[in-house]
């Protein structure tokens, strides 16, 4: 899969929108702050939260509603890009890959692998464009 430069575009706005709606919000949730910082629940290549383990359901639900929120972010900017919300997702995804992921937070590329970010840049998926 390769991303289109339209879709591309979408990077700076999607992030930016993200970051207010769900990234901010999942700093300030007790549960999935914790979970950040142990490493229990990370980043995804997908644009969403992920769990590297099995979750309590408290925790569960708190990710699940910051997922939601991201779902409804991109839905709106794909429907007003005309790409669709996996393109949105994906594009947010490398992004958050790239920019947003703290050293000593777990992440999960497409290989299905979690890692914990070092000093050393991730190495991003094909798609992304690196």
């Amino acid at each position: 899969m390769t991303l289109s430069r339209k879709t591309l575009a979408l990077a700076g706005a999607a992030v930016l929108v993200v970051g207010a709606a769900g990234i901010a919000y999942a700093q300030s949730a007790g549960a999935v702050s914790a979970a950040l910082s142990s490493g229990e629940v990370g980043e995804q290549a997908d644009g969403y939260l992920g769990f590297r383990s099995t979750p309590s359901g408290e925790l569960r639900d708190e990710v699940d509603a910051i997922n939601i929120k991201r779902r409804d972010v991109y839905t709106k900017l794909a429907t007003q890009r005309g790409v669709t919300v996996r393109d949105v997702a994906v594009t947010v995804g490398c992004e958050t890959l790239q920019k947003r992921v703290a050293i000593g937070r777990s992440y999960l590329l497409t290989d299905g692998e979690w890692r914990t970010k070092g000093e050393d840049p991730i190495v991003l998926p094909a798609y992304c464009g690196q």
